[in-house]
This record gives structure tokens, C-alpha cells and sequence, in this order.
């Protein structure tokens, strides 16, 4: 019979204990202490609970971030154990905590368990509702033109080989109000749109969209809206019914931290039936949500591991992180708002963006800008280029420290004065 979750954590294979040095620290640090945004001793506690290069102020987290200790020992015992059998202990001992690891993960995001499918990243949950409808020759999917290029790489697949048509409708970068990209949305709806796809945050510079209100518009005029939360989830807090969307995909190894290549897919339970798997399914799973999960073999320890990356978050806290992601940007983008030769790309204000900020240096560019910053700095950020603006992303994480965050902000405000030698 498979092990319990108590079964498991007491047997041999837990020696080490999966509550470990590490996750009894944060615990602890927690307990009872604010952790203002400022409270350096707080964070630098926290940082402790990584295993990160000291060399290197990695600040492309949006892209994807390590994962605390904890996690990594959660994953690395269950590899080793799963190694020793793999067709029985890693089947029939580890596999079924995924249904422990769903029912974490349908809490966090608030919603039934039959409702969340787990998944590799975002690109899989989104590529499965992209592909898994039902479109006609001629028939439109909207989307704007600053979504992700791999998402607008399967609308395209599907424009050759269904005869579809993508429609892509522009939105401001930095909008005003958030009414402005509600209004781009639906500026783009015709009597042939039957489908759209948003990003919740927008990759290229942070950007929060008015989700809810872009669902609603999708359901005044009966077209399904499949959200992108590739780079929301865990970064701010927020909710299933908030949002109050029926397609949601994303990935947990950015701002939840669990392993490399995990993410979940939710489905409200009466569109399940509806959507086509990405890989084939039986008939008697079509009302499953589990259909969605039909991928063959796979290691289950890296799902099963993202159990360990919730308990991180959730000891944090999504408004503590929320508040130190914000905290640490002001205090590099204050210092370079008297520069007119510096252009903030994102709203800074907190209902637009949180922890992704996109920065140009007017006459450097983005690669040097990189390279200088990487080579000369040793701060890891990523290029951004798209026909309305250009820049660097910066996104730092729980376990940057003011001190990386001052050093990217004298390596700047150097660029900004005197260029880059």
C-alpha cells in the first residue's frame, strides 16, 4: 500500500527530516516579528535560508528563481529514494502525494481541488487551453502584442494549421489607469473573437492588468479568457475569486520558488469537460481534472517537492513579500528619478506592478547595459526590447539584500552620469 505523508516522513528515507534546520529558522524568525520591508536583520535571516552565489546579485527571478534549502532537500531525498526503485517506490510510494500537493495548491489559489491540475510550467497550462478549444477557420483569438513570444508562437501553430487568426491589439506600456488596457481589450472584440488570452502581469515590464475586469468583458460577450499568471502568482496577494476567472495558468518556480519546471493549471469544474487535454486522455477522465496531467513518465519528486516551497511562502506570507519586493525598488528607483536621460517603463505605483520593474538608460544599449552590469557589477539582469520601448528587467526576490539592491543603484546611477566605460 502507498505510504501516508506520516508513514513517509517517518520511515528511513526522512532521517534527515523534511522539517529541517532551515525551515525551523524561518519558522521561528516569523513567529510573532512583523518583518517590516526594511528590517535588514529580518531579510538577511532569510536569505540565509538559500543556498545562493554571494558573487552574483541575480536579479532576474521573474525569469526563475532558486529555491530555498528546504525544497532542495525535499527533492533531492526523494530522488535518491525513488532511485533505488523507481517503478515501485517512486510510483507507488511517491506519486500519490500529488494529491496532497493539489490540495495545497487549491488553497493558496482558492479553489476546489478538482479544479487544479499540476503541471511543468506555464507555458504547458496555457499551451493546453490555447490548444484545447475548439476554433473554427476564421475564427479570432485576441491578445495584445506585449504577451509572451511562446504563447504567441501556439496561436500562430494554430493559425497554420486551423486557419485561424490571431488579432493582437496594443496596450500602453505605462498606462494612467488600468481602464486604459480594458479598453485596448475591448477595441479588439469582433463578431468572430472566440477567444483571448492576458497576462495577468505583463513579462516585459511588470505591468498588473485589470483581470477581473477583462473576464467580465469576455463573458458580456461570450468569449472565454484564459489568464496568464506566469508571473503573479505568490508574487502579490490575490485570489481565485478575485480574479474570477474560469482558465488560469502558471509557473512555481518563479515567486513560489518550488523546483524547476513545476506550474498548475486551474480549470473551473464545469469547463474541464470542454477543453481538449494537450496529450490524450481516456473518455472516463473527460470531467477529470486530471486528464490534464496525461504526460507520461516523470520524476514525481519535483511536484511533490512544491508541498516544501508552499510552507516557505506561507510562513512569508504573500503581503509580507509584496511589501519587501516593493521596498527594495523604491530604494534604487528614487535615486534615479532626477535623471532625464533615465525611463522607468513601468507604472511604479502599487496597483500597476510589485516586483518587476523595467529601466533604459537613454543612448546605452540594452546589451551593453547587460554586459556592464554583469561584467563590471556582477548583477544579472535581463534585455527587454519591444517596438514601444527597450530597457533592462530587474526583479529581485525574498532573499536579495539591500545591500545588492545599493550596489545595482550606485552601478545606475554611474551609467546615468557618466555612461559606461
Amino acid at each position: 500500500m502507498p505510504l501516508s505523508r506520516r508513514e513517509f516522513l517517518g520511515s528511513a528515507i526522512a532521517l534527515a527530516g523534511f522539517r529541517n534546520e532551515t525551515l525551523d529558522l524561518v519558522s521561528n524568525l516569523v513567529g510573532g516579528n512583523p518583518g517590516a520591508p526594511d528590517d535588514e536583520e529580518f531579510w538577511l535571516q532569510i536569505r540565509a535560508a538559500f543556498a545562493v552565489d554571494p558573487n552574483v546579485a541575480n536579479f532576474n527571478n521573474g525569469g526563475c528563481s532558486p529555491s530555498p534549502r528546504i525544497v532542495q532537500d525535499a527533492l533531492r531525498r526523494q530522488i535518491e529514494y525513488a532511485n533505488q526503485a523507481p517503478s515501485y517506490y517512486m510510483w507507488q510510494h511517491l506519486e500519490p502525494e500529488i494529491e496532497g500537493v493539489r490540495k495545497r495548491l487549491a488553497k493558496a489559489f482558492g479553489c476546489d481541488p478538482e479544479e487544479m491540475a499540476i503541471t511543468r510550467n506555464a507555458s504547458e497550462s496555457l499551451e493546453t487551453c490555447l490548444q484545447g478549444f475548439d476554433l473554427q477557420p476564421g475564427d479570432e483569438v485576441l491578445t495584445t502584442t506585449m504577451d509572451y513570444p511562446r504563447m504567441i508562437t501556439t496561436i500562430k501553430q494554430r493559425e497554420r494549421r486551423d486557419g485561424i487568426k490571431m488579432v493582437q491589439v496594443d496596450t500602453p506600456a505605462v498606462p494612467k489607469s488600468p481602464k486604459e488596457l480594458t479598453a485596448a481589450f475591448e477595441g479588439g472584440i469582433t463578431a468572430k473573437t472566440k477567444l483571448m488570452l492576458v497576462s495577468q502581469v505583463c513579462f516585459m515590464n511588470g505591468q498588473i492588468y485589470p483581470v477581473r475586469q477583462i473576464v467580465e468583458l469576455g463573458r458580456k460577450h461570450g468569449i472565454p479568457v484564459i489568464v496568464d499568471g506566469a508571473h503573479a502568482f505568490a508574487q502579490f496577494p490575490f485570489s481565485r475569486d478575485q480574479l474570477g476567472c474560469d482558465y488560469y495558468g502558471t509557473s512555481l518556480h518563479k515567486w513560489v520558488m518550488a523546483p524547476i519546471g513545476t506550474g498548475f493549471l486551474y480549470v473551473r469544474r464545469e469547463k474541464i469537460e470542454g477543453l481538449w487535454p494537450l496529450m490524450s486522455a481516456n473518455v472516463e477522465q473527460t470531467k477529470d481534472i486530471r486528464k490534464f496531467e496525461e504526460i507520461g513518465t516523470h520524476p514525481a519528486a519535483n511536484h511533490n517537492a512544491i508541498g516544501e516551497a508552499l510552507i516557505f511562502h506561507d510562513l512569508l506570507g504573500p503581503e509580507r513579500k509584496a511589501a519587501r519586493f516593493r521596498y527594495l525598488r523604491h530604494r534604487w528607483t528614487d535615486r534615479l528619478q532626477e535623471f532625464s536621460n533615465v525611463a522607468f517603463h513601468t507604472n511604479l505605483e502599487p496597483e500597476h506592478s510589485c516586483a518587476i520593474t523595467t529601466v533604459q538608460i537613454k543612448g546605452i544599449k540594452v546589451a551593453d547595459l547587460h554586459a556592464y552590469l554583469l561584467n563590471k557589477h556582477q548583477i544579472y539582469t535581463t534585455g527587454i526590447s519591444h517596438p514601444q520601448f527597450e530597457g533592462i528587467r530587474v526583479t529581485p526576490n525574498v532573499y536579495s539584500t539591500a545591500a545588492e539592491v545599493d550596489r545595482f543603484g550606485d552601478a545606475m546611477v554611474a551609467a546615468a552620469k557618466n555612461g559606461i566605460l
